[in-house]
């Protein structure tokens, strides 16, 4: 066990965590998660982690001992045990935002828009209206679960999970000075998890943005280099269009796709216009990888899902997502998990149905032709079946074995 005389744990018995809550209950189990983080048992060390993650960040939420829990998470990412440490970046990411870059993916986190949100539900807010509503009860039964209530929010909580969250994101951006320094590590495992994490800071951009733009110059491992790149531009503003543009040349096809997506994301900044010759270089950019498979490996955004991202990064241009685009990347979405994004495509693209009988499949334009091979080459073929009905309704085959033959390929194993 590594010696709390470290400094990693220092202060870890001072915390009050039986006196605390997480999604189990009290908190008292917490400092031991964290010390045996710090351990020599591989095995305890991930039950430890897996004990964290569902207690102080379960399924999403953060508790009042989520909070308290970061800074000794901050201190074991920066020098704690070399397993420890990726894992522990990982915890710290999803007690900072959860999944945030799942639903703000091209456009950041708001942290503006969540701060007011969260204002308004604080314990201050909130007192007020379980108080009245505990005047008002005469059930004894009701009286007692409002008292409960009443009392957890006096003592400055609120059941809002904005405001519960927001705690655990500035807990994490009170560590973020200390956990710069790994922008820096030996480790491009431990870079790709500060760089990810950078992306949804908003508040701080002007100490980082330099910081991870000076990483990708020097960085030669590419998904470290992608990971900074789409960060810059999720923080960032038309003004590092200059700095970005080097990139849509790079020999590694993830670092210009890097480049073309946050090139995109800056489009949008209402205090600037990215040159039209440039925006046009980085849609091209990505329209290219959206007909090519995934290169491997990819980043963390969008949960890995590189087609998903291209898909949600195109709809996000001011002029309108190109339809060839669209049609190349849609049925390669790794997270489509209800096809409605598949749904989409072949509606935009078939708006009648194909006349009887079916012309060849040559004779049809471009992105027709793109959206069905790529569906016929769907190698999630649960997709397809979704779309059976969609298809009967635009005129074309209605199972992929139909589709393969359609567009002529052989049927699949």
């Amino acid at each position: 066990m590594i010696d709390e005389h470290h400094g990693l744990l220092a202060g870890l018995d001072d915390v009050d965590w039986a006196g605390l809550s997480h999604a189990y209950g009290s908190a008292e189990d917490v400092p031991g998660r964290i010390r045996a983080l710090c351990g020599t048992d591989d095995q305890a060390r991930q039950e430890a982690l897996q004990s964290l993650s569902n207690s102080i960040f379960h399924q999403g939420s953060r508790y009042q001992a989520s909070a308290h829990a970061v800074p000794f998470l901050a201190r074991i990412a920066v020098a704690g045990p070399p397993a420890a440490r990726k894992g522990t970046m990982w915890l710290l990411t999803r007690l900072a935002v959860d999944w945030h870059d799942e639903y703000d993916l091209t456009t950041g986190i708001d942290t503006a828009g969540w701060r007011a949100a969260a204002a308004e539900h604080s314990p201050e807010k909130e007192l007020p209206w379980y108080e009245e509503q505990l005047a008002g009860a005469t059930d004894e039964d009701k009286r007692t679960m409002l008292r409960e209530i009443r009392d957890w929010v006096a003592a400055g909580n609120s059941p809002d999970a904005r405001w519960s969250a927001l705690r655990g994101y500035d807990a994490v951006l009170a560590e973020l000075p200390g956990l710069l320094v790994l922008l820096d590590d030996a480790d491009p495992r431990i870079r790709t998890r500060i760089a990810y994490l950078l992306a949804w800071f908003p508040e701080v951009a002007a100490t980082t943005l330099p910081l991870l733009l000076a990483r990708a110059a020097r960085e030669d491992d590419p998904v470290v280099a992608a990971t900074a790149l789409v960060a810059t531009g999720l923080i960032g503003t038309a003004t590092l269009a200059a700095d970005l543009a080097p990139y849509l040349d790079a020999d590694e096809p993830l670092v210009r796709w890097a480049a073309a997506t946050a090139l995109v994301r800056i489009a949008g900044d209402r205090e600037g216009t990215v040159e039209p010759r440039l925006l046009d270089r980085a849609v091209a950019e990505l329209t290219t990888a959206a007909d090519n498979p995934a290169p491997t490996p990819v980043t963390d955004y969008n949960e890995g899902d590189f087609h998903g991202h291209i898909e949600r990064t195109l709809h996000s241009l001011p002029t309108g997502a190109p339809q060839a685009a669209l049609a190349a990347c849609l049925p390669r979405i790794e997270r489509d998990r209800d096809g409605r994004r598949t749904r989409t495509a072949l509606n935009e693209l078939f708006p009648a149905p194909l006349p009887r009988p079916l012309p060849d499949y040559a004779d049809l334009p471009v992105r027709q032709r793109q959206l069905l091979r790529a569906l016929a080459e769907q190698h999630h073929p649960w997709i397809v079946r979704w779309m059976e009905g969609t298809l009967a309704e635009c005129g074309l085959p209605d199972s992929q074995d139909g589709l393969r033959a359609y567009v002529g390929l052989p049927l699949a194993d």
